[in-house]
């Protein structure tokens, strides 16, 4: 398979290394064209998921297509999804060229053809003039953008990512998300993504499956789980948060009333079906960025000691104390300078961002 982007259906995938459950009846899909994430904290089975779909590891159960077509009988090389390793894979004795070319030579191209798309691919990811160097002549990041040539010279249908920018540092991290996000856009490639870096996939994703333990918690766009996340993991998991055990007061319309230790909160009921009856058990989600310094009535206001202030640059981070539970605000540095510690003041939840979750 190669050429035109390719949709993928992964349907009850499962895989087991002896007594350790790496993968368990795993289904999702990816559009054609998308840039996917697999998102998960370490050991949550997520590389294992792209290593069977590039056929370096076969399933236990279950089936993967490529376009409609089951792929589980053809060998890595024939299945159009090259991986792009975090340790770059590079042989040392070779060229830049000689290394974006290698996978064409192997399939005994004429010469003219591979030189025209070895240049090519060194010129989608900006290495314009360097294919004579040798690896250990380039930055982290050309390396990193020679592995990229090395998989688009082969015109796939599929790029498989392996975290490849865990071994950048920040600001190259942040040169090779823009370059990635630049080639997803100008090619006709299918991308899947995997990475434990929430940063990464807010910012990069089409759409996301957040994995723990083996399985997917949810499926959706970035904005979709950052705001309405469907359960307490992916809560905590994408980005930080305020979880505070409540239960259910009433409400109405989308919206519920939640008693918790700090106050009771009116918030917004993101799940499909009915609410969840009054004295339900439930997590009043609350993200740092929606917790402001006013002095507003009415619902969802609070009374909170600053305990601490870290400055993050354009932001700063407040650590409070409301009835001996600590929460955290992050707010426009502009809009801290006149915040002490040890100060007590009102503090107000933007309702709309105050999200209930029924407890699992």
């Amino acid at each position: 398979m190669s050429g035109k982007a390719a949709s993928i259906e992964v349907r009850g995938v499962s895989k087991r290394f002896g007594a350790v459950v790496a993968l368990d009846n795993v289904t999702f899909d990816v559009h054609a064209g998308e840039l996917f994430f697999l998102l998960g904290p370490s050991g949550c089975g997520k590389t294992t998921m792209l290593r069977i779909l590039a056929g370096l590891e076969n399933p236990d159960s279950g089936k993967i297509c490529f376009n409609g077509t089951d792929i589980a009988a053809l060998p890595p090389h024939r299945r159009g999804a090259p991986m792009v390793f975090q340790n770059y894979a590079l042989w040392p004795h070779l060229s830049v060229s000689e290394n974006v070319a290698f996978g064409l030579v192997e399939r005994r191209l004429p010469g003219a053809e591979v030189a025209v798309r070895t240049r090519e691919a060194l010129r989608r990811v900006g290495l314009d003039g360097l294919g004579g160097r040798m690896p250990g002549q380039l930055s982290g990041g050309q390396q990193q953008r020679v592995v990229l040539a090395r998989a688009l010279v082969l015109n796939p249908a599929i790029v498989l990512l392996d975290e490849p920018l865990s071994n950048l540092d920040a600001k190259l991290r942040g040169e090779m998300r823009e370059e990635i996000e630049k080639l997803h856009r100008e090619t006709d490639i299918t991308f899947v993504y995997v990475t434990h870096d929430q940063t990464e996939a807010l910012s990069l994703a089409d759409r996301m499956a957040v994995m723990q333990g083996g399985r997917i918690r949810a499926v959706g766009a970035p904005l979709e789980l950052y705001h309405r996340p469907p359960n307490t993991f992916c809560a905590d998991f994408l980005g930080e948060s305020n979880l505070l055990q409540g239960i259910i007061a009433g409400g109405t319309g989308g919206m519920v009333s939640v008693k918790t230790g700090v106050g009771t909160f009116q918030a917004v009921f993101p799940a499909a079906g009915s609410q969840p009856a009054v004295g339900c058990a439930v997590n009043c989600l609350i993200r740092p960025e929606s917790l402001r310094c006013t002095g507003r009535e009415g619902a969802n206001r609070i009374s909170a000691t600053v305990r601490s202030m870290r400055l993050n640059g354009a932001t700063t981070t407040v650590d409070l104390e409301c009835n001996g539970l600590p929460l955290k605000a992050v707010l426009l540095s502009q809009y801290a300078m006149d915040i002490k510690p040890g100060v007590q003041g009102d503090w107000y939840a933007d309702q709309s961002n105050t999200i209930c979750i029924v407890e699992e």
